[in-house]
């Protein structure tokens, strides 16, 4: 395994969206367009199936330096209301645009660090949203709260609303990791809110793991699982810390390479996570996710419903997502758009009555195909191309990339059927690169992409 490692561990897209964002066509995008691909996904998806809503709620108080997210940092809280007030407005420039009343199945507030916001101010949030439209009968609706600021009132609050997921931001518990992340909590704030949320009622709570983080060793890794074990949260999710100190405003300065677990080292970390997670009884979900039998992602996963997009993976399919608030992204299917990425130009555009788009990519035929095959890799890690609605006429070509892999016993095909064995489930990005057109057509000039495993 540790040759196959070096082999296969070079830059390569995490896959929420295909086409992946630095190669969307900018050119042909237009605000326009997206608009199109918006009413018609919506007019297809809304009643049968509801739309989600991405709300991302930019601010911190501190700076976190293993994030890549498009943040905001301030320890004033006056910023609260002007942003829910833009989100608002948002929301009702794209409820202008359509002559039905929106039904909302799903609701993630990301960020940032939505616990930033008060109770009052999350409260006039979601009340906001549901002025004009309503609640799917099956809806689920989540947020990530800091350990160290989520209230018992946050988590009531949001409760009250529909809210019956949360995931909490732990990364590991040893305190010259966390020094070095400037990300200080300790095991007694995750365990009060995570016990919080349960005696609210919260069904299912989430625990986020970092493993490749500067200083980490395989003890602190057994360690952070052992504390986790303590609360036994319904889903972990163990992300690989993508090291990305290229792209501009995403504050990882706080340490040296050096400091960093160096590929076969770091991919030993992952893997005694995945066992030890074996052994507490959570079955592996997709890519970095873990999951209890009782758990909505696993039964996702049972019955091949699981589902993947800006959000990550999700038991919700729903072909409408949209992103509100400054940097958000959204998808119709049809097409992807971003807003632009300071707070300061979103609330400009949104009060001047714009849509606050700056690009995006409308997927060709082939795109929507290529990207249905990416999709059912990543969520059940294998594809078929007997149906003629998965059928890529140069098929063949994307066989030939996967040809090394299939000699390296990390691919099977037959029968027109892709399937990936679990032992090469950490090459699933590797795997969806051979389908990767674009990233094949022209390859980065620069760095863009974190490395696969």
């Amino acid at each position: 395994m540790s040759s196959l490692i070096q082999k296969y561990n070079i830059p390569g897209p995490r896959y929420t969206s295909y086409p992946t964002v630095p190669y969307w066509d900018n050119e042909t995008f237009s605000k326009k367009k997206w608009i199109a691909t918006f009413k018609q996904s919506f007019i297809e998806s809304n009643t049968s199936e509801g739309i989600s809503l991405y709300i991302h709620l930019p601010y911190c108080e501190s700076l976190c330096t293993f994030c890549a997210c498009h943040k905001h940092i301030t320890k004033r809280h006056e910023v609260e209301q002007p942003y829910i007030d833009t989100v608002l407005k948002e929301w009702q420039l794209y409820v202008n645009l359509i002559n039905e009343t929106p039904i909302i199945k799903e609701i993630h507030l990301g960020g940032g660090t939505p616990t930033f916001f008060s109770k009052e101010e999350l409260k006039r949030l979601i009340n906001g949203l549901f002025k004009n439209a309503k609640k799917h009968p099956n809806h689920e609706f989540s947020f990530e709260g800091h350990p160290n600021n989520t209230t018992k009132e946050h988590l009531q609050t949001l409760y009250d609303l529909g809210f019956t997921r949360v995931s909490y931001g732990v990364q590991d518990y040893n305190l010259k990791v966390q020094e070095a992340i400037h990300r200080v909590q300790p095991f007694e704030n995750v365990e009060k809110a995570t016990r919080l949320a349960r005696e609210i009622g919260y069904t299912s709570i989430s625990h986020d793991l970092v493993f490749g983080l500067p200083f980490q060793t395989k003890e602190n890794v057994i360690h952070t699982i052992n504390k986790t074990k303590e609360l036994e949260p319904d889903r972990i999710s163990f992300y690989s810390y993508a090291h990305v100190p290229w792209v501009k405003g995403v504050g990882q300065r706080g340490f040296n390479e050096q400091d960093l677990p160096k590929n076969e080292e770091k991919r030993k970390l992952y893997e005694l996570g995945k066992q030890l997670f074996a052994n507490m009884g959570y079955a592996e979900i997709g890519m970095d996710h873990f999951a209890l039998p009782s758990d909505s992602l696993y039964k996702a996963t049972e019955e091949k419903t699981l589902h993947r997009n800006f959000m990550g993976y999700t038991a919700n399919k729903t072909q409408l997502m949209i992103g509100l608030g400054m940097s958000s992204i959204s998808d119709s299917w049809y097409g992807f758009s971003q807003n632009v990425k300071t707070v300061k130009e979103y609330q400009q555009l949104v009060n001047n009555g714009e849509i606050p788009v700056f690009r995006g990519h409308l997927l060709s035929k082939e795109d929507l195909i290529i990207r249905q095959h990416i999709l059912n890799i990543m969520c059940n890690f294998e594809t078929s191309w007997k149906e003629e609605s998965l059928h890529i006429k140069n098929i063949s070509k994307h066989i030939e990339k996967l040809e090394e892999m299939i000699t390296d016993g990390l691919v099977s095909i037959k029968n027109n059927t892709l399937s990936v064995p679990e032992k090469a489930r950490p090459f699933v990005r590797n795997i969806c690169m051979a389908f990767d057109k674009k990233l094949h057509k022209k390859q980065p000039d620069t760095k863009l992409f974190s490395m696969t495993i």
